[in-house]
């Protein structure tokens, strides 16, 4: 009985800190000199900004000007549904995705580059390790999307 009361304790516990976790902005994201925040150590982000080729994505290209682009970003991020803007700036935008069932969160980033003409995007998990592929596929779904407006 000793022995359960521990594991349900750390459990607990365990259960509070992911939650927690998952509820609070990770610190350190935002543009810094043109560049998005490095992408951790665990398998479930990727980016249009790391070199590590597992993880890698395309940027979206402009399309007409920085307001025009934006806009079809944003409504990429509505066709997807369960995804809320967090913070925007004129070359900016955090957003937050909720998995449907688990109600985990995920950060979206855009960096809207005017010189390069593209947009750099930046999207990981804040808890856990895996997710199975989400962060690739939700991508993929947004740059279709994105490429289908007019």
């Amino acid at each position: 009985m000793k022995y359960f009361i521990i594991a349900a304790s750390l459990m607990t516990l365990l259960i509070l800190m992911m939650a927690v976790k998952n509820a609070r902005t990770p610190q350190g994201l935002g543009v810094n000199e043109g560049q998005l925040a490095a992408l951790p150590g665990t398998p479930n982000a990727v980016s249009s900004q790391t070199g590590d080729t597992e993880k890698r994505v395309d940027p979206f290209p402009f399309k007409g000007d920085i307001k025009e682009t934006k806009r079809m970003i944003k409504q990429a991020l509505q066709d997807y549904g369960n995804i809320e803007i967090e913070a925007e700036t004129d070359s900016y935008i955090h957003a937050v995705s909720t998995t449907r069932k688990m109600k985990y969160h995920d950060d979206l980033e855009f960096y809207f580059d005017e010189k390069d003409q593209v947009v750099h995007f930046r999207s990981a998990s804040r808890v856990g390790k895996s997710d199975l592929g989400l962060n690739s596929d939700r991508y993929n779904h947004l740059m279709e999307s994105y490429k289908q407006q007019q």
